[in-house]
């Protein structure tokens, strides 16, 4: 076993926070291993500008950090699992994933707009958009990027009434509240969260992590390749308009053209592998 690992990560706050979410949690279950975070900055990073609806987001935030894996400037790379598309490089695998955080959306409206809907929303996210469109249909949708203060200082300022962001960013950099806007949790019935949300992933040249699997989170393992599992099997990329969530009980689903989708895993059912239990929900799907 190593004695130092070099953790490859985007170079955000949001990043470098659960980079260091992993190296706690390797310190703790391995004390003997020293972590060192390495931050690299990825070609989405880069192009501010890009539309992902227009352009797409598969591997924006990721193919860096998996070089550096295959390189071997990296020992592991870590990941929100939103990100990561469903298809990768024979040479590596995602050894497990740190327990979840929550998994929903946040809709961030100015304070200013009490009860009132909002009539021009900024969302990056063609998921977000489209089940929002369902909530706010006369509402215009704008295009927003940046990190989460950028895009809270936006909204805060006029730029736009309204954004979504993670539940599971906002918690970990601490931002319960901002002046001037208004946070309010959204359902998963009402906003099926992206594939993975919530979820950071760690990954590795197969092979190279065996003794890290055992600490990590199986609940979370076990729902997040259920929902990449149901991803693939559509063809959809990480920034497709899908959204799939399993919370243990019920599998939560958005994806054009069928709409929404909520159906119910039996205890039988949750005992099997995911890709079992995908078959068993596509065939309900089938028949509802």
């Amino acid at each position: 076993m190593m004695t130092s690992l070099r953790l490859a990560t985007r170079k955000s706050t949001l990043a470098i926070r659960q980079t260091e979410l992993l190296a706690a949690h390797i310190a703790s279950a391995h004390p003997d291993i020293r972590c060192e975070v390495v931050p690299l900055v990825t070609t989405g990073d880069i192009q501010t500008t890009w539309s992902l609806a227009e352009q797409g987001g598969k591997g924006l935030f990721t193919k860096e950090i998996e070089e550096a894996l295959l390189e071997g400037t990296a020992d592991l790379a870590v990941h929100s699992a939103k990100d990561l598309p469903t298809e990768m490089h024979p040479d590596l695998e995602i050894c497990g994933y740190l327990p979840r955080e929550d998994p929903r959306d946040m809709l961030i409206t100015r304070a200013d707009l009490g009860n009132q809907a909002p009539s021009k929303i900024a969302t990056s996210s063609p998921r977000r958009r489209m089940q929002g469109k369902v909530i706010f249909p006369t509402a215009v949708w704008g295009e927003i990027r940046g990190n989460i203060e950028t895009r809270l200082k936006r909204i805060a300022s006029g730029a736009s009434d309204a954004t979504f962001l993670a539940c599971a960013g906002l918690n970990r950099l601490g931002f319960s509240q901002w002046e001037g806007l208004t946070f309010h949790p959204m359902p998963v019935t009402e906003i099926v969260p992206a594939v993975g949300q919530g979820a950071i992933a760690i990954q590795s040249k197969k092979g190279n992590a065996e003794w890290l699997k055992p600490s990590l989170h199986k609940g979370t393992a076990f729902a997040v390749s259920l929902e990449r599992s149901f991803l693939a099997a559509l063809g959809g990329g990480c920034h497709s308009a899908v959204g799939a969530h399993f919370d243990g009980i019920t599998f939560h689903i958005f994806a054009e053209p069928c709409g929404y989708m909520h159906l119910k895993v039996s205890g039988d059912l949750r005992r099997e592998s995911p890709l079992v239990l995908l078959d068993e929900l596509i065939s309900q799907a089938r028949d509802g």
